[in-house]
């Protein structure tokens, strides 16, 4: 009885054994571009660490993320881990039972008020997801083309205007790399990115949200009067120019400046054949202050309903380390890891922008806390207006009077 009892214990270690080196882990995410960096380098680095636990990186297109996931997420086949965009679309979530609280992990602690707050509740009471990184906005240009032109970044819109000028009669490149067919662009990097400098960041984005200014305010519409500019700018045919044709009119050389975020910088890095820099938004004029959009991008929160949670866990407290922030600020440069201890960089382009923040004031995407809540959404709404401002479709004003009559439809602070 004894050896029959040994043998059936031992049957049901090795099963159990057996059982968890069979789990993995599936992640949801929007960034397909990283699918080789996580296959290559992440993915391997926890599973060096974890050999029980297998790891699979599975993105979907950035413009159908969203929807993607909550088809996902309802009918039960979402993944183990889901990459968190900041702020509503994810409080959403945690607010439907989509997403786990993490609020009790001990490994919260790394990361400051500041940096969770892009995945909290309003009152600050629950978090539910791992903080990663955040990305910066500004403009990445053609080193080589600036130095062949004799023309040096610009600090304020003249010279930024004037740049553009030299580029477009020289005539060898394109002055702006950037179309609006796909018009999450022209929001995010054209009116979030140069906006903040009008608004006066995080005072104007937080007297939006207070209801103390508006959409049609002339802080607000002034950044579409500077979009309106662009579209001479950009090159025959633009507005059936999508995301990934303005990537690679940049890294082939054919194109001098790209609007851009830093999440750009590791695929740039790869593939351009020319040296690069970058330059934050110009200012309206010489003596103002600069702000940047230093936005918080993703987090990773856990699937309420996912089978393997003990696992996924182990994977989260990973995500929450110091090494898990060195390792993927440096494999994903252009995206800073948001925890709140020194990292070092190795990219100096990457560094370029970091240093950004010791010279100009940090903000976020207007749009992104509480104002997109409601329907219309304003975040998409803005993709619509500012692609349209660029396309010539539509008025700078006009453009601003529909968000403003979009917002106060439904955000009582703005009724």
């Amino acid at each position: 009885m004894k050896t029959t009892f040994g043998l059936l214990m031992a049957g049901t270690m090795l099963m159990g054994t057996a059982a968890w080196a069979e789990t993995t882990l599936t992640i949801e995410s929007w960034r397909n571009d990283d699918l080789p960096v996580w296959q290559q380098t992440i993915i391997p680095a926890f599973e060096k660490a974890h050999p029980d636990i297998k790891v699979v990186f599975a993105p979907s297109a950035p413009t159908e993320y969203n929807a993607a996931l909550n088809s996902k997420l309802d009918a039960g086949t979402a993944g183990d881990l889901i990459t968190c965009r900041p702020f509503d679309a994810s409080l959403a979530l945690f607010q439907k039972g989509k997403l786990a609280d993490l609020s009790g992990m001990a490994e919260m602690a790394n990361f400051a008020d500041v940096a969770k707050a892009a995945w909290q509740t309003d009152d600050g009471k629950h978090t539910f997801c791992m903080p990663m990184a955040s990305v910066i906005h500004g403009f990445i240009y053609n080193a080589d083309a600036f130095a062949k032109l004799g023309i040096t970044p610009p600090k304020t819109m003249d010279e930024f205007y004037a740049d553009l000028d030299k580029i477009k009669k020289d005539g060898t490149f394109v002055p702006l790399a950037m179309g609006t067919h796909d018009q999450w662009e022209a929001a995010t990097m054209g009116y979030q990115n140069i906006g903040p400098n009008y608004w006066m960041g995080e005072a104007g984005r937080q007297a939006l949200i207070a209801g103390k200014q508006k959409l049609t305010d002339a802080d607000w519409v002034a950044p579409f009067k500077e979009l309106a500019k662009w579209g001479p700018y950009m090159g025959d045919g633009f507005q059936a120019q999508t995301y990934p044709d303005s990537q690679n009119m940049f890294t082939l050389g054919r194109a001098a400046i790209y609007p851009a975020g830093s999440w750009e910088i590791a695929g740039f890095t790869q593939q351009a054949t020319f040296k690069m820099g970058a330059f934050a938004p110009p200012v309206a004029k010489a003596g103002d202050p600069c702000f940047i959009s230093d936005q918080p991008d993703h987090a990773l929160g856990l699937n309420a309903a996912s089978k393997n949670k003990d696992a996924a866990m182990v994977f989260l407290k990973w995500v929450g380390s110091e090494d898990f922030a060195k390792l993927y600020g440096n494999a994903l440069p252009g995206f800073f890891p948001l925890i709140d201890k020194p990292v070092q960089i190795d990219n100096p382009l990457a560094n370029e922008m970091l240093g950004w923040r010791k010279s100009c004031k940090s903000t976020m995407r207007s749009t992104y806390q509480i104002l997109s809540r409601g329907t219309p959404n304003l975040e998409n709404a803005t993709w619509a207006a500012a692609a349209n401002v660029i396309n010539g479709t539509q008025t700078p004003e006009a453009a601003a009077a529909e968000l403003q009559k979009d917002l106060a439809s439904w955000y009582k602070p703005q009724q």
